[in-house]
């Protein structure tokens, strides 16, 4: 697999290659019967017929996932002439021009919805991010996104938050340990499941807590970072000052755009939403094609 890096964002375990054959595979049917060709345009559009054009957006956006479009479309024609026409990140009007292309015609048509799918999508996490970063208007605070993400297509969204203005929280159940309400279920209280993590080596470690007096049992077995969890800003500039600044806090839980400032101005360190990955509408972007 070959290292992958977009605007300074390290995808080095994400599989660039493997993510645009998948799912071109999807969209032209291989491995079913009678699939494995775009059936329209292979009928419609003569084999050395040449289109150009241009990738715009409809709506006020920030934009993610241009390299991405341009990787389904060199997959299927290697000598496509692509221009990325704004930054990744950039925030841009309604009626701007992303992206011209031109090339084989087939080609084009045949990756147009992959591609168009893909930066839609990014695009729209990464505005909706962009909006909760001013919501927060904290900046000393900081935005993080969640593991709530698409199976697959975790590597490309926490690339979308990066590309609005968050910071990425854990990338999976493997670089941080996430002590949870279930976890402290089993293990009996939240002093010995940290405690068992600081065992097993685990360097950071994550304590959800939903009650003030979860905090120093917590602390006292060695958490790293203390995730408070559907808590009012009362109660969270409470639980802030019980911590000293002894560890970071992160508030979680019912953030929306109208409550995130209150919750940031508590004197958290992060704080995560879900939403912006789990409920981000797509942006709307289009790409309409010239003969040449």
């Amino acid at each position: 697999m070959t290292a992958f890096t977009l605007s300074g964002v390290d995808l080095a375990a994400f599989d660039l290659a493997a993510f645009v054959r998948s799912t071109l595979a999807e969209d032209l049917g291989e491995g079913l019967p009678g699939g494995g060709c775009d059936v329209t345009s292979q009928s419609v559009i003569p084999e050395d017929a040449r289109f150009s054009g241009v990738m715009d957006s409809r709506d006020a956006i920030v934009v993610a996932g241009l390299p991405v479009a341009a990787a389904f479309f060199r997959a299927l024609d290697p000598e496509m002439e692509i221009d990325a026409l704004v930054e990744e990140g950039a925030q841009v009007s309604a009626g701007t021009e992303l992206m011209r292309v031109s090339g084989n015609a087939r080609a084009m048509l045949t990756a147009e919805r992959a591609a168009l799918n893909t930066v839609q999508h990014l695009s729209g996490i990464a505005t909706m991010t962009r909006d909760f970063v001013r919501a927060m208007d904290n900046p000393a605070c900081t935005l993080l996104d969640t593991r709530k993400t698409l199976p697959g297509l975790r590597h490309l969204e926490k690339y979308a938050t990066r590309m609005g203005g968050a910071a990425n929280h854990r990338m999976g159940l493997w670089d941080a340990a996430m002590i949870k309400d279930n976890h402290v279920a089993v293990a009996g209280s939240v002093g010995e499941a940290v405690r068992r993590a600081v065992a097993a080596g685990i360097a950071e470690i994550i304590c959800e807590i939903d009650r003030i007096d979860q905090i120093e049992p917590a602390l006292q077995a060695g958490a790293t970072r203390l995730l408070l969890d559907n808590m009012d800003p009362a109660t969270l500039r409470e639980a802030v000052a019980l911590v000293a600044g002894r560890v970071p806090t992160e508030a979680s839980g019912g953030i929306d755009l109208t409550t995130i400032r209150a919750k940031a101005a508590t004197g958290v360190d992060y704080v995560s939403v879900g939403r912006l990955t789990q409920s981000a509408p797509a942006a709307d972007i289009g790409l309409d094609f010239t003969p040449l």
